[in-house]
């Protein structure tokens, strides 16, 4: 291949969402440029009982790639989540909840930060919740959807994501792909040539018709077939941070309202996430083969779920991150790339990670070794900070069984140690690039899992007490006005399905 060839042909090999998410990224972004984008789909691994549960930033993804939301909705029966609600209970009732909500806790208070007011005022005798101070819990808690203003933009961050539908899902991004003019070939599998480089020159599908291209994606998931089967890229393992090697994926039925958000329910031996949409309850429940069959994980689901699961089924976890993303002229995305914990849904964040940061470091030409060292630092930085943010539930957690004094045993990365100390020491979030948690999340977790500063940055104390409360009581009245006059969730999507928009 000529290093002064314009790169114009990309192949993508894969499956399911990581296959058509990244097609039509690359086709929409790169296809006025004359780069051609082929397709190869390979057998779908989707289950009915499959439900996404999606990060803030795919919506603004989806904008660029000229999906409707409204569209979207009625083709996935999707909902709305403005974050996760953690419960952990006994039978004599719950004992320790908190919701992680995606959006702003509090407003500045006189240019000071407003955590940091709270926890002040929380010393001398506040009795209300950080998550009282959040628009988002807030309106999650009441079932509200919530439509953002002028008002709600100055107050602060109010964002969400969404509940849907894998299989209409990745259906749905299929006719996209379609539509947009995509080169799609059906495969059962594919061999790989190799030129004498050790690049990949070609697939050949199905054992006759050969593909060739400049530059090879690799959206196959955790059989990373083209990084790790044919290029033999190996992975590092994280196992030693994460308790999780087994995860039951089922299905319930549908809330009679559909709640806006996931609900994380707690037991000894693991966790049940419960994702609701319109047409389900998609039913995931995390644990470790040490301390449970994959029965009693069954019999744990059901009982979190409150209802009898369908299509029930099991994999294995194994958490790793592959050493080079971006190995000759093949790039992994998503789990071909690196295999993440289940806890708090990021799989598709990582999948648009990878494509976003693709599309900004896309070669002019077949000589892109910088472009590929780039992606490679780049990309490890943001799996490890993802990565640090899903141990932080573990190392810290303060619930009860086998499972938890396991996790609490487990290594911490050094990064997430330092945080923890930063946050213990003075209440405050160590910045590090490349997170995809923002401040206001960490510290809605830390709080949650009742880690307790020792103190505040004393820039704080200049302010009066008075203002504090002054300031408190607008904001908690500001944040009941505004909710209280948002419309429930369900209407919402009902008057979505009413809609003829596309």
């Amino acid at each position: 291949m000529s290093t002064a060839q314009a790169l114009s042909k990309v192949v993508v090999m894969g499956r399911d969402v990581d296959l058509w998410l990244c097609v039509n990224a690359i086709s929409r972004a790169l296809g006025p440029a004359s780069v051609k984008v082929i397709a190869i789909e390979l057998p779908t691994r989707l289950r009915s009982s499959d439900i996404n549960s999606t990060l803030p930033p795919l919506e603004a993804f989806h904008s660029k790639l000229g999906i409707k939301e409204p569209s979207l909705i009625r083709a996935t029966a999707g909902s709305f989540s403005f974050g996760h609600n953690f419960v952990a209970g006994s039978g004599q009732g719950p004992t320790h909840t908190f919701f992680h909500a995606w959006g702003a806790y509090g407003a500045p208070i006189d240019g000071s930060a407003f955590f940091p007011c709270w926890l002040k005022a929380t010393r001398y005798g506040l009795k209300v919740s950080y998550q009282d101070f959040c628009l988002t819990a807030v309106a999650a808690r009441n079932g509200r959807m919530l439509l953002p203003d002028e008002a709600t933009s100055a107050f602060g961050r109010t964002d969400y994501g969404y509940h849907v539908q894998t299989l209409a899902y990745a259906g749905y991004l299929k006719s996209i792909a379609a539509n947009f003019g995509v080169k799609i070939y059906e495969a059962q599998r594919a061999f790989v040539e190799r030129d004498e480089t050790g690049s990949i020159a070609a697939l050949i599908i199905d054992g006759s018709l050969r593909i060739d291209g400049q530059l090879f994606v690799d959206a196959t998931g955790p059989d990373a077939s083209l990084i790790g089967r044919s290029l033999d890229v190996p992975s590092d393992n994280w196992r030693r941070y994460f308790s999780v090697d087994r995860v039951l994926s089922a299905r319930a039925p549908a809330f009679t309202k559909t709640p806006p958000f996931a609900e994380i329910r707690i037991s000894g031996a693991g966790w049940t996430a419960l994702h609701p949409n319109q047409a389900a309850t998609g039913v995931l429940h995390a644990h470790s083969s040490e301390f449970s069959s994959d029965e009693a994980a069954l019999e744990s689901s059901s009982a979190a779920a409150g209802a009898n699961l369908a299509d029930v089924s099991f994999h294995a976890v194994n958490t790793c991150v592959r050493s080079r993303m971006w190995e000759g002229n093949c790039v992994a995305v998503g789990a071909s790339a690196c295999v993440l914990d289940p806890i708090h849904d990021v799989d598709i964040h990582a999948l648009q990670l990878g494509i976003v940061h693709l599309l900004s470091l896309f070669p002019v030409t077949a000589q892109f070794a910088v472009e590929r060292a780039e992606y490679n630092r780049i990309m490890r930085s943001h799996y490890e900070r993802i990565r640090d943010f899903q141990c932080a539930l573990y190392a810290l957690a303060p619930f009860e069984g086998e499972f938890w004094q396991r996790a609490r045993g487990q290594s911490v990365p050094p990064a997430l140690s330092h945080k923890i100390a930063t946050f213990r020491a003075r209440g405050q979030i160590a910045p590090m690039e490349d997170e995809t948690f923002l401040q206001d999340s960490w510290q809605a977790i830390f709080i949650g899992l009742g880690v307790a500063p020792e103190s505040w940055p004393p820039a704080i104390d200049r302010i009066p007490p008075n203002r504090f409360r002054e300031e408190f009581h607008r904001t908690i009245e500001f944040i009941r006005g505004k909710v209280l006059g948002q419309p429930t969730h369900d209407g919402y999507l009902d008057s979505i399905g009413r809609s003829s928009a596309a």
